[in-house]
């Protein structure tokens, strides 16, 4: 931990999101459905969509760019698909009802498809693949972004969000298979906790408006010119422009929602953002005897895991194993706050007439 950071319980931190987005007027069954998932994401060490997106969601209700009482609705429905309008407010709410339509349809017929349109910001992908994956399901969530921050290859100019893909698959004896990536180099929130420390990027990470390579943190914020994963073309970034744009694709121009490069150049003071999101689900028993997958899963677990590792410092691990210990640490030491972080949300606090409960 850091010497500025402080230890906070989920559940002190819990009710002070609360108290914030009460006194925003959040209807409390909302309040409660969109904490579940930045919990989720806090408590998984996944600090950049956690309580560090609150002053994102403050700056956006001070431009009057979300509402905090949405109508969210299924507007379109079959046995295996679904739309649902998010009906302008945070991603979080219409984005657990999307995830648990698609995980009822796979359950019933063995697969579920939903998307959200006229949404915002839903937090951690992995959240909403998890769901799935506790079900028994496999769990698919992409995103889109309300403003682009990342590149093309070979462009100058930003015209992709970080379009987050998740892939959660249930085994028996392991935890899920949980797979959360940005589909940059490096995810937009992580930038954002680096200048909170005062601390460089990595080379690579993120461009000028000349396409140089820059390692400060606050210039990158500025110029929100992200590479796609894998950076350089010598790298692989074409992979990571065009998974970019398959996200782009599922969550924006299937579900009707706005491509952000394109409202920001034709609309860029429209009252809402109209973020798009993706979800599927799959029953594997659709495709094997009751209990095949999930056992054939542990035991490629288990083989990738008893790899020889090149370090020995440094075990072979699969996705979604620093999730779980983070989340088994902060269950029982609490969640690090920067100083800056508890700063900003006791500022927020205040703002909004709510109490603060962090202290300083």
């Amino acid at each position: 931990m850091a010497s500025d950071e402080t230890l906070v319980s989920a559940d002190l931190l819990r009710r002070q999101l609360a108290a914030i987005f009460g006194a925003w007027g959040m209807a409390e069954d909302h309040i409660q459905t969109t904490l579940d998932i930045m919990l989720w994401a806090d408590l998984a060490g996944i600090d950049s969509h956690g309580a560090g997106m609150m002053q994102l969601y403050h700056r956006l209700r001070e431009q009057e760019k979300l509402t905090f009482r949405p109508e969210i609705r299924v507007v379109r429905e079959n046995p295996a698909t679904a739309l649902v309008d998010g009906g302008g407010g945070l991603g979080h709410v219409p984005s657990v009802r999307a995830m648990d339509l698609a995980c009822d349809k796979a359950a019933t017929i063995g697969v579920g498809v939903a998307a959200v349109r006229n949404s915002h910001h839903y937090g951690a992908a992995g959240a909403y693949a998890e769901r799935a994956s506790d079900r028994g399901l496999i769990g698919i969530a992409m995103t889109a972004v309300a403003r682009p921050s990342v590149v093309p290859l070979y462009g100058a100019d930003a015209m992709f969000g970080t379009n987050p893909i998740a892939f959660a698959a249930p085994a028996k004896r392991n935890p899920p298979f949980l797979l959360d990536m940005a589909t940059s180099t490096a995810a937009l929130g992580k930038i954002t906790i680096a200048s909170r420390v005062g601390k460089p990027i990595p080379d690579g990470w993120a461009v000028d408006p000349d396409g140089r390579s820059i390692t400060d943190p606050d210039a990158a914020l500025s110029h929100r010119r992200l590479t796609p994963l894998g950076s350089t073309r010598a790298m692989g970034g074409h992979k990571g422009y065009g998974l970019a744009m398959m996200v782009e694709v599922l969550c924006t121009t299937l579900s009707g929602a706005q491509f952000g490069a394109l409202r920001e150049r034709r609309d860029p003071d429209a009252a809402r953002h109209d973020v798009g999101h993706f979800f599927l689900a799959i029953d594997p028993d659709a495709f094997r005897e009751e209990g095949a997958f999930e056992a054939d899963l542990d035991e490629m677990i288990d083989a990738l895991r008893a790899t020889r590792a090149a370090d020995p410092a440094e075990p072979v691990q699969v996705a979604g194993d620093p999730e779980v210990r983070a989340r088994a640490e902060r269950q029982r030491n609490g969640i690090p706050l920067s100083a800056r972080l508890a700063q900003e949300l006791r500022d927020i606090a205040t703002a909004a007439g709510a109490p603060i409960l962090i202290g300083s």
